[in-house]
């Protein structure tokens, strides 16, 4: 315990105090601490206000002076304790400048979890988690008792395998750190390197998407492949594990495979875009996302239907976008066989042309669709540019202006009538005389 104390910062400077118990070498470091940390606060402003990175240029969440301030505050503090040293004992500078680095490293966790996580509980669990990690390791740091704790951990532990590898609690801490931090990282330029990518409007969107997934997938790969080298984990030994993978892609997860492969071919081959209009396994919606492996369809009442990315290869998909944007709306209405209708194709026309979504080219179209046997069915097809907006409520306006205009111009929407012939029999004679007597 006590060769470890020797090392310890805080005895270091009881040591100096009990050395040289002038003041003098207290209020100079006091003072060089103040103005290095006042010099980072200024600093901090002056720069972060004079470069002003748009927001799309953001690498993290909130304003980056709150991590630009410790920074320059370290920054300033170590310049002075290397000054300070020079004439006398700067024990203080060293206790004060342990204590910033912690400040920055949380500062530094919650710009760049706050950018990858979402807003919620485990976003604030995982702060606290690295600020009471950051906070006891300098205060063991401070005391020396951090040799003799890494000490105790790496005893703790037990031996597998046939070779007997040991595994303590210090090389499983080490192994989750070096996770945890290869793959937030990874998940950070990931979510970074994606804002750039789907801001390049001079690319088309499937494509951004695909390099986007790409560029996700190979940094986790990357996280994965660092990490586990850093705690001494032999990837070679992964070959058995990418075998068995392979297996079971073959058998139990082909489907899940194919719908992984599925999602990337609709992105590469570009028949499916974000805002198509389409109609698939008996699903008609606009095109919301294209993820991974499924694939997001927002019908006309708001509801989401997720269709899995393999049934957009293999099976067929009505595009009602796909080389143009215009949608063609089709409404059918009866009139009475002693109807004017050339005046009910006219005011059917009327009525198309008037809706403010109905394009004026190509112009709306009225025809005979059928003569029924109780009316004549009549039909006007019109054009709108935002099919992906439906058109439950224009098919609506279009039948109420319909039917104002043929009210108006006395013009009979039939419906179904029966005409009832009663034969008469003997039977029904002698019936009807005995019900007269």
């Amino acid at each position: 315990m006590a060769q470890g104390i020797n090392y310890s910062p805080l005895k270091r400077f009881v040591e100096g105090i009990a050395g040289d118990p002038s003041p003098e070498v207290i209020l100079w470091q006091v003072g060089v601490a103040t103005v290095a940390i006042l010099l980072g606060f200024f600093t901090a402003r002056l720069v972060c206000r004079q470069v002003r990175p748009s927001a799309r240029w953001r690498f993290g969440a909130g304003d980056f002076e709150r991590v630009a301030y410790p920074l320059f505050a370290l920054f300033f503090v170590f310049a002075g304790r290397l000054v300070l040293q020079q004439f006398q004992r700067a024990a203080l500078m060293e206790i004060v400048q342990t204590l910033i680095v912690a400040w920055v490293a949380i500062r530094i966790a919650v710009y760049i979890l706050g950018h990858v996580l979402p807003e919620g509980g485990f976003l604030r669990a995982s702060i606290k988690t690295i600020a009471w990690i950051a906070w006891i390791g300098v205060a063991l740091h401070l005391t020396g008792l951090l040799p003799e704790v890494i000490v105790a951990l790496d005893g703790v532990g037990i031996s597998v395998g046939k070779d007997k590898v040991r595994i303590t609690l210090w090389l499983v801490m080490q192994a989750l750190a070096a996770l945890a931090l290869t793959l937030t990282l990874a998940a950070w330029v990931s979510r970074v390197s994606e804002s750039r990518i789907l801001a390049a409007d001079a690319v088309e969107m499937s494509t951004r998407v695909v390099i986007s997934k790409l560029v996700r997938v190979a940094t986790m790969f990357l996280a994965i492949m660092v990490a586990l080298p850093l705690v001494g984990i032999d990837i070679t030994a992964l070959s058995i594990f990418s075998g068995a993978l392979g297996v079971g892609l073959g058998f139990g997860l082909q489907k899940i495979a194919s719908n992984y492969v599925s999602g990337f071919i609709v992105l590469l081959d570009r028949s499916l875009r974000i805002g198509d209009l389409i109609t698939v396994d008996g699903r008609k919606g606009k095109v919301m996302a294209i993820e991974s492996r499924y694939t997001v369809i927002q019908g006309g009442d708001g509801t989401e239907s997720i269709i899995p990315n393999d049934k957009m290869i293999t099976e067929s998909v009505y595009h009602h976008t796909f080389t143009d944007p215009r949608a063609a709306v089709k409404v059918a209405v009866s009139v009475a066989y002693d109807s004017n209708v050339e005046k009910a194709l006219e005011l059917l026309a009327q009525a198309a042309a008037a809706h403010p979504r109905v394009i004026a080219t190509p112009a709306p179209v009225s025809r005979i669709a059928q003569l029924n046997e109780s009316g004549i069915d009549l039909e006007v097809v019109c054009w709108i540019a935002d099919a992906g907006e439906g058109d439950a409520d224009l098919k609506s306006d279009l039948f109420r202006a319909v039917l104002e205009a043929f009210r108006k111009a006395a013009i009979e929407i039939p419906y179904p009538r029966r005409d009832m012939c009663i034969l008469a029999t003997a039977e029904t004679v002698e019936n009807h005389i005995k019900s007269l007597a």
